[in-house]
């Protein structure tokens, strides 16, 4: 299988390195990502990454998955108008070890394959080098001037929030990475997205020049959304791969909710389908785009491969009862039909406040549905709320004990896509 013409239809490639190709045809590779733990979780903005480490897998080379404990305490200014808050020790292992469990899911670490993947950490060899020392044996192979030719630093130095010396060390010390891997692991390529091509440029050049050798690299192109907006952003924040940051169901309606330009974009890339298959989706699209084909195989895709088949299927029933005969009366709805709706979000409010009444604004922040009685006011003024598929019409409106659906619930909606079940206790 020839890697680079299989991530190149799929839309997958935008820098390329010369010789990378070929390298890749020629023998068993091993080739390394990075992951930033500024959190527990990775979000959907690491799911191009992980595909790569999971194409290159399947076309029977090595990858590692470089979780970055050492160049997380630095921060990437890649990307960035201004320096990150920095991480302590503690947190960062913290994250490092949430990071660890979720890329075990996607990749094969079965040590008696010879192409098994690996998870490697940079605090691990970072630890032991001084300061000196990598002042020493390190930084004299790269020139100020050409660390500063970068557009990732270039940007920094001439806005008017400028870089630290922290953060323009930072490229050394990810250079520094793929040189330690080239050395210790037979490490010949890195991938990345492509504001990490900087970076990755002086990994290879490190490897030239400090240990002789050459190196590979290749990126692929930032995800961008055709409307403009960020990828992986919703109203509620970050899309997290972490069932309990973000459900299934939440992940489920964040690919179903994609537009058609978006959908036919993603599909190749967040999905194994082989070419015939999406070119015949996309047909079958563009003859009947109501249907949404593009958008629901998308959706199934993404969601059977973060969080296996069976919560897919559980948040395809969780839509059908939501959005299905939308019209019809929350009424309808049996309790089991409320209480097997999995992922959306859980509230509880005492019966005793119902009892008495409460008006809708109270209710809404009471129950956390938003984060404070302006909020809730101005999407109920702006007539985003419905209450049992019931819209509600002022901010004078009352929730009362009558209203719970089988003496318990009640179902909030917020916007198109958000609902909140509300139990009386």
């Amino acid at each position: 299988m020839n890697l680079i013409e299989e991530l190149r239809w799929r839309g997958m490639i935008q820098d390329i390195m010369p010789g990378t190709e070929e390298q890749l045809l020629k023998e068993m590779t091993t080739a390394y990502i990075g992951f930033d733990p500024t959190a527990e979780s990775l979000h959907i903005g690491s799911l191009v990454p992980i595909l790569l480490l999971v194409h290159l897998q399947k076309a029977g080379h090595k990858p590692l998955a470089l979780v970055g404990g050492a160049t997380g305490m630095i921060g990437d200014p890649s990307g960035k108008s201004e320096e990150r808050n920095l991480l302590d020790e503690n947190t960062l292992a913290r994250n490092v070890a949430g990071i660890r469990s979720q890329l075990e899911k996607f990749l094969d670490f079965d040590s008696r394959k010879p192409n098994a993947a690996e998870l490697v950490n940079n605090y691990d060899w970072f630890r032991e080098i001084s300061f000196i020392d990598f002042l020493r044996d390190t930084g004299k192979h790269i020139t100020v001037n050409y660390m500063m030719a970068k557009d990732s630093v270039k940007k920094r130095f001439e806005g008017e929030v400028g870089i630290s010396y922290t953060e323009f060390a930072y490229q050394l010390m990810q250079g520094y990475d793929f040189y330690w891997l080239y050395e210790n692991k037979n490490c010949k390529l890195q991938m990345g997205g492509s504001d990490q091509w900087g970076n990755i440029t002086t990994g290879t050049e490190l490897v030239r020049r400090k240990a002789g050798g050459e190196a590979f690299a290749f990126t692929c192109p930032l995800i961008r959304k055709a409307d403009g907006t960020k990828f992986g952003k919703t109203e509620s924040g970050n899309v997290w791969l972490d069932a309990s940051r973000t459900s299934p169901y939440q992940f489920y309606q964040f690919w179903l909710n994609a537009s058609d330009s978006d959908a036919a974009t993603w599909l190749p890339i967040f999905s194994f389908l082989d070419r015939p298959t999406v070119e015949e989706l996309k047909k079958q699209h563009e003859a009947a785009p109501e249907q949404r084909l593009l958008q629901k195989k998308l959706a199934e895709e993404v969601t059977s491969f973060v969080h296996g088949r069976e919560e897919f299927e559980k948040a395809v029933a969780t839509t059908e009862r939501l959005f299905v005969n939308q019209n019809a009366p929350a009424e309808s709805l049996s309790r089991e039909d409320l209480e097997s709706m999995e992922g959306v979000v859980k509230a509880a409010i005492s019966r005793d406040e119902l009892k008495a009444g409460i008006d809708v604004v109270s209710f809404l922040a009471t129950t956390h549905v938003f984060a404070s009685k302006g909020e809730a006011r101005k999407l109920v003024q702006g007539g985003g709320v419905s209450i049992n598929r019931r819209k509600v019409e002022a901010v004078t409106d009352v929730v009362k004990e009558e209203q719970l659906l089988h003496d318990r619930y009640i179902l909030v909606q917020k916007g198109k896509k958000n609902y909140y079940l509300v139990e009386a206790i």
